[in-house]
């Protein structure tokens, strides 16, 4: 009897020391992003999490489509109080691991395009793909969108 509670003992201590573990290696595998600069984010962080992807083509609708600039999720926004410094002391790009987006896009294996156009830095030098164009071109574009022709 004593023989076979030992045993049982011995089990769940083996089942829960493999429980602790599993958990402890969860937390290595889950992406843990560097917090902002902020003293909050635009939205609380469950929002941003599940809702980021839908708040910035939103924000992005509005000013490609209207013109409106400056928003609440504007990607300039995201990407200038969640620049992470490498050592040099400067943000790294989107090329580096470390960047703030590719923590959760490489783990979920999502590729994104944002930073093919737009900079993936503060103080980039990185015009957006429409600066430069002319209001004559920018206007007709903006027509095309809202159903008329320029």
């Amino acid at each position: 009897m004593i023989r076979g509670a030992r045993n049982a003992l011995l089990i769940a201590l083996l089942i829960a020391s493999q429980i602790t573990l599993a958990v402890g290696e969860e937390s290595k595998l889950v992406p843990h992003p560097p917090k902002g600069r902020g003293e909050h984010c635009v939205a609380a962080t469950d929002i941003m999490r599940r809702n980021h992807m839908k708040l910035m083509k939103h924000q992005r609708d509005e000013t490609v489509r209207e013109g409106v600039r400056g928003k609440a999720f504007s990607l300039t926004g995201c990407v200038d109080c969640h620049a992470v410094k490498g050592s040099d002391g400067q943000p790294v790009s989107y090329a580096d691991s470390r960047h703030f987006c590719r923590s959760c896009h490489d783990y979920a294996a999502v590729s994104i395009d944002c930073f093919q156009c737009h900079a993936s830095r503060p103080g980039s030098e990185k015009p957006h793909a429409a600066q430069g164009i002319g209001s004559t071109a920018l206007a007709a574009v903006a027509a095309y969108f809202q159903g008329g022709s320029q």
